[in-house]
């Protein structure tokens, strides 16, 4: 273990929400509202000795009270204390409140509950006890806060006494005893609510089914088949748990993912049966069980970052399958390919100021050969991904390209993404562009080429001497009118297989046009680029080395070193991020209340999960922004952030920091730093 990180720490901040995630923010939340705790003696076995193989989320921290002294010592801690975010912070504490009542809430507590009984330990399990099942557990250790403990139980039944629920007690074989309350069914539940409560002298358990919790009281003192017992949950801890100092309160935290969207489906099943494909079902079948779980630590505060995180995803190869190899999975999982290399550094083409830049190593010609199953499982039919490919090479009024041999043939194995966002912020402003290495951009010029000019919604535009193929926006175009002449025939009268592989061609053209519907395309710099917007790209074109470049900038370089210490050998991605920049469209958009209306990749993204699968609706935004404060009085608070992954035999292991803002980001000033764990 490593010796204090905490030594002359100075208050600085980072972008939390973005890494942390829902469960994590859970814990953080519980810390945060804390008061200062003691910790003695544990009140039971380490959680994860507690809990079952079976649970599919887990979530703890070890020592509320030091996460919440490093929580605070962030700018974001300080953040949340700016009297200009106080009326915003509030309103979420309400919010919380009321989402509460709906998860929380319906065990009859509060983050604000949780805050007063901790002595040590706090996890949070949900539990998947049978077939179409999900438990909740939630366990404290109350070493200390017995008092506490005892009056928060009392209050829990009066709350629940108030929603009209029955009281009933049992006692199991050990003497333990478990307090049940069953609350009538609610208006719109799909069930009534069950609470059990078992109040140890040192330990607290509270969940949603009597049986679990009985059951996880009685394994206080560790289980022979806990959660530690599963395999990947050791390859996390293996990969992670040594980047851990001594000193450190963490949050862990383990997902198993598809087992989790399983059991999830299952037991919430839609009161309406929803268009579209099944996603959970559809990477089951294409052999992205692979992943069998993904975990890690997160440290808040470790004396030089504001926040720092290890993250296993744990997908060992099929048995008798080598670890690198090609076919280490099977199906469309064997797209995840993503081989390591020494130098994963910005060109000298992408412009200094952009909010993020990502780059990543991807053998593309492997995930090309791999896609068939999973476009034919999405689409709902088989032959799909075939039928377009031939399609595309041999209808006669069609474009009449070669895709494998004359463009994925010629490209190479680097992909980045460079964002970035207009101002005035609105629903538009948001920009990327992907590029792609390519080792013959001649060939995939007149590929292009060939194809975007046979396309009729598609224009030719010059540029710095570059060729730019735009996609027409659609939204103005006026209805060509048809006239049909019985008895002719056209010269090129489409089959019926033809009819069908132009109508799979349409299905997906109809895809990447609402992610991209105002989408620019060219090859340049030995790239194919790939743009939401013409304007972004043409200002990537414009970009020179003479213009000074990401690489130059102060903030770009020392989140570099600092993913060179994490990642002293090859590695097979490295991001950078402005924090400020990154969370501007999303800050603006919510402060209006308009994010659901977002035409960004991660608005779509937040109304199809979100969302009530409805074509055209719009998503209800779940957080009130409307006391949120201008942005630069966050601004200030914001520093850069950068990862980095590694494929390793048994996966890909992630790790990344986020910095403070001291000064301008582009010039931020620290002390090296020598106590990274590796």
């Amino acid at each position: 273990m490593h010796g204090s990180l905490l030594a002359g720490r100075r208050l600085r901040g980072t972008n939390l929400p973005g890494v942390l995630g829902r469960a994590a923010v859970w814990m953080v939340a519980v810390a945060s509202v804390s008061p200062a705790l003691r910790v003695e003696a544990a009140g039971f076995a380490p959680s994860e000795t507690v809990f079952p193989a079976t649970t599919r989320v887990w979530v703890s921290t070890p020592d509320p009270r030091r996460l919440q002294e490093s929580f605070d010592n962030t700018d974001y801690g300080q953040l949340l204390r700016d009297p200009q975010m106080l009326p915003f912070v509030e309103s979420v504490r309400d919010q919380a409140r009321k989402a509460g009542r709906q998860r929380l809430g319906k065990l009859g507590l509060s983050f604000e509950d949780l805050s007063s009984v901790p002595g040590g330990e706090v996890a949070l399990g949900v539990i998947e006890p049978a077939a179409g099942k999900l438990a909740t557990v939630i366990l404290v250790d109350t070493t200390g806060h017995g008092d506490e403990a005892t009056r928060l139980v009392e209050t829990v039944g009066e709350r629940l006494a108030e929603r009209k629920a029955t009281k009933s007690t049992s006692t199991s074989g050990d003497g333990t005893t478990m307090t049940v309350y069953d609350v009538p069914q609610e208006p719109g539940a799909a069930l009534p609510t069950r609470v059990a409560i078992v109040l140890r002298p040192d330990a607290l358990v509270v969940g949603d089914d009597p049986a679990v919790v009985m059951q996880t009281a009685s394994s206080l003192s560790g289980r022979a088949d806990g959660l530690s017992t599963v395999a990947s949950y050791k390859a996390v801890g293996d990969r992670c748990a040594d980047k851990v100092s001594a000193t450190a309160a963490p949050i862990r935290w383990y997902v198993d993912p598809l087992g989790f969207a399983r059991a999830v489906q299952a037991a919430n099943p839609p009161r309406e049966k929803r268009k579209g494909p099944d996603y959970v079902a559809i990477l089951g079948r294409q052999g992205f069980d692979a992943v069998k779980a993904v975990g890690g630590v997160i440290v808040l505060d470790d004396g030089l970052h504001d926040l720092r995180h290890h993250t296993l995803i744990h997908a060992p190869p099929l048995e008798g399958r080598k670890a690198f190899a090609p076919d280490r999975y099977k199906l469309a999982a064997r797209m995840l390919q993503f081989p390591n290399t020494a130098r994963l550094d910005p060109p000298t083409w992408v412009p200094r100021d952009v909010s993020s830049w990502v780059t990543m190593q991807w053998d593309m010609k492997t995930a090309f050969a791999s896609a068939e199953s999973l476009v034919d499982d999405v689409i709902g039919e088989k032959g799909v991904f075939e039928d377009v490919i031939a399609s595309l090479k041999e209808d006669p009024d069609g474009p009449q390209i070669d895709i494998e041999n004359d463009l994925v043939g010629c490209l190479g194995t680097r992909v980045s993404i460079i964002s970035d966002h207009t101002m005035p912020i609105d629903v538009d402003s948001e920009r990327l562009v992907i590029a792609i290495e390519t080792h013959n951009p001649e060939q995939v010029a007149k590929t292009v080429a060939k194809s975007m000019s046979t396309d009729p919604d598609m224009r030719k535009v010059e540029f710095d001497g570059h060729v730019i193929w735009e996609l027409i926006d659609r939204t103005d175009a006026i209805p060509k009118m048809e006239i049909e002449t019985p008895g002719f025939v056209s010269a090129h009268a489409d089959s019926e297989a033809d009819s069908e592989a132009k109508g799979h061609r349409g299905r997906l053209r109809n895809r990447e046009e609402k992610l991209l519907p105002h989408s620019a395309v060219t090859i340049a710099h030995g790239h194919l680029l790939l743009a939401s917007h013409r304007d972004f790209l043409e200002r990537v074109l414009a970009t020179s080395e003479t213009d000074g470049t990401l690489s130059d900038t102060g903030d770009y370089g020392v989140v570099t070193e600092e993913l060179s210490r994490l990642f002293p050998g090859e590695t097979a991605l490295r991001s950078f991020g402005r924090g400020d920049e990154t969370i501007r469209p999303a800050y603006e958009m919510l402060r209006r209340g308009e994010m659901p209306k977002s035409k960004s990749l991660m608005g779509q993204l937040l109304n199809v999960v979100l969302g009530d699968g409805k074509e055209g609706s719009i998503r209800e935004q779940r957080i009130d922004g409307s006391t949120l404060p201008e942005f630069d009085v966050i601004q200030r608070y914001l520093g850069a952030a950068g990862v980095g992954m590694e494929t390793v035999p048994e996966g890909w292991y992630i790790a990344g920091v986020a910095l403070p803002r001291e000064g301008r980001s582009d010039t931020v000033a620290r002390e090296p730093s020598d106590t990274i764990p590796r």
